[in-house]
């Protein structure tokens, strides 16, 4: 693995937990959901919500790039 495929795959990991742990705690104070249930409706939304990161080589070299569903089109990182 490359140096920016390990930052992407860092990147997506930081931003699921951050998503999870606060989607974890929004559906447990503010529905009705209990058990398994709130972890596992964390994760789904976390996921879906969540952006994507990917290490592309280009002719230019390696780029990461960031494809989010709030934002339009696909950013390039650096």
């Amino acid at each position: 693995m490359s140096k920016l495929q390990v930052r992407a795959f860092l990147y997506q990991l930081g931003c699921f937990a951050i998503l999870f742990i606060a989607f974890r705690f929004l559906i447990a104070a503010y529905t009705g959901l209990t058990g398994i249930w709130i972890p596992f409706t964390a994760f789904v939304i976390g996921t879906i919500v969540g952006p994507k990161f990917q290490a592309v080589r280009t002719k230019d070299g390696e780029k990461l790039f960031m494809k989010w569903l709030f934002i339009k089109g696909i950013k390039e990182i650096s």
